[in-house]
């Protein structure tokens, strides 16, 4: 009882234990859900030879795009050597770790035999993109894990019962330009491959030409990595004194982040627009359904109105930028946007599908919800990247990008400090 009293309850008192513990508890949920898709197989979910990609595979590309400020920042810290931003790069190496495994847990789930899971990295298929995308995605994650042990190796735990472990974690810190050059590789070939592999894809017509979806989807990626990556530090710091932040570079960076939107936005709105110029059928019907269909809201508001359009103005604008909680809304609504960008593909191709009749050129439509099992294991595993990014503020110090020193106001210099010539 008196250690109950001494640790525990003291413990529990803190918002951050409890929001912790809320966490766990979200996990242990998605972990017994985990149990019953690894038993029974993808027979508890509602996917189907219609709609093979639902929820899960939504999170993961969700997941991988705003985890790609790893690469995009580590870039731009170490192999253009931008020192003001090699502490940023640390705080978005973390939060891509975090991201790629969230993607690693959902194709587990999806790939339906999760004990095969290693086949694609033995049995080579070098004419397939998604092979592309299993190779790089496997061997940045393996990159992304050398990045993080100095993280990890600077914790007080890890330095004060392993000295000799924390040491040669620490040491790896010495290849980072390295290992920034080889993940901004791997990321490149895989984020665009991404897209690549959807619009490859001339059964679903809407998503078919690949080019266009390439560029959206690595564009995406890298706007929607950084802006995570901006929010979480500005957020942070809010709410802990473990966050330390650079308002100006973080500023900054909102400020590109901004205009790389408005690029987002034309490219995107193109793509869109030059679809009715000809007539494919399929294509058209598809994109009534993202335009006007159940899609329609998503579409409009998510992507285009709350994910790009107002971000732009609110980054744009030197007015609204200076005011960091309209800058950290901005921010979060540009992730909100990308995430939206990601299900509108992922799902819109889907639900136009056509008959088993040869020849047959009448589209058909199909509709997909997801199953409880699914939601469960989805909200399990984005429980874990919270707690794993909260854990990462609160005990590993991966938001300490050091404070902008202001200058004392002159009502508060003593008079005796002031020279004789200015009084």
């Amino acid at each position: 009882m008196t250690l109950w009293r001494r640790y525990v309850i003291p413990a529990w008192q803190q918002p951050v234990i409890r929001w912790m513990a809320f966490l766990g508890a979200l996990m242990a949920i998605g972990v017994g859900a985990a149990l019953v898709v690894f038993t029974r197989g993808l027979v508890v979910t509602n996917l189907s030879d219609l709609v093979p990609w639902g929820l899960w595979i939504s999170i993961d590309l969700s997941s991988i795009a705003l985890a790609a400020g790893a690469f995009s920042v580590s870039a731009i810290a170490y192999l253009l050597r931008r020192k003001e931003l090699q502490p940023v790069a640390k705080t978005a190496v973390y939060v891509g770790f975090v991201g790629y495994s969230i993607a690693m847990m959902m194709l587990l789930l999806d790939i339906g035999r999760p004990d095969r899971f290693w086949h694609g990295f033995v049995f080579w298929n070098i004419h397939s993109p998604l092979w592309e995308v299993t190779m790089c995605v496997g061997l940045y994650f393996s990159v992304l894990m050398m990045e993080v042990m100095p993280i990890i190796g600077h914790w007080h735990v890890v330095e004060e019962r392993f000295p000799r472990i924390s040491a040669r974690m620490v040491g790896i810190h010495r290849i980072t330009p390295v290992l920034a050059f080889v993940g901004l590789c791997l990321s490149t070939l895989h984020q665009s491959s991404l897209g690549l592999t959807y619009g490859k894809l001339i059964a679903r017509p809407i998503w078919y030409g690949p080019w266009p979806m390439a560029i959206t989807f690595y564009s995406s990626a890298i706007i929607g990595g950084v802006a995570l990556v901006t929010f979480i530090s500005l957020f942070s710091a809010k709410l802990t004194p473990h966050a330390r932040i650079n308002k100006q570079v973080l500023d900054k960076l909102a400020h590109g982040v901004g205009w790389a939107v408005l690029f987002l936005l034309v490219f995107r709105w193109w793509n869109l627009m030059s679809m009715p110029v000809g007539y494919e059928a399929g294509k058209s019907e598809a994109l009534h359904i993202l335009t006007r269909g159940r899609l329609a809201f998503n579409f409009w508001w998510l992507e285009i109105m709350l994910g790009m359009v107002m971000p732009a103005i609110l980054l744009l604008i030197p007015y609204f930028r200076r005011n960091e909680r309209l800058r950290m809304l901005a921010l979060v609504l540009v992730a909100v946007g990308v995430v939206a960008y990601r299900w509108d593909t992922n799902l819109v191709g889907q639900l136009v599908v056509f008959g088993t009749v040869p020849g047959s050129d009448v589209p058909l439509f199909t509709s997909y919800t997801p199953s409880l099992v699914e939601i469960l294991t989805g909200v399990g595993v984005i429980a874990y990247g919270l707690l794993a990014i909260t854990f990462g503020v609160r005990y590993l110090n991966v938001i300490h990008h050091g404070e902008v020193v202001e200058a004392p106001a002159e009502a508060s210099v003593p008079a005796a400090m002031v020279p004789s010539s200015s009084r």
